[in-house]
């Protein structure tokens, strides 16, 4: 499971997940790629399906 957390950066929010405690690379963007990613989720989901082996 994943772990999920809240960060900043130059003053602005961002969100951070990670596959474990020990991953030296996150995942992390703040509001306007969540808004983006948000608007897109259908095409982001039909993405993973078509790609995931």
């Amino acid at each position: 499971m994943s772990i999920v957390s809240e960060s900043e950066f130059k003053g602005n929010p961002m969100i951070v997940i990670k596959n474990d405690e020990e991953d030296k690379f996150p995942f992390q963007f703040g509001v306007k790629k969540a808004k983006l990613i948000l608007e897109n989720i259908e095409d982001i989901k039909k993405f993973v399906e078509k790609h995931d082996k």
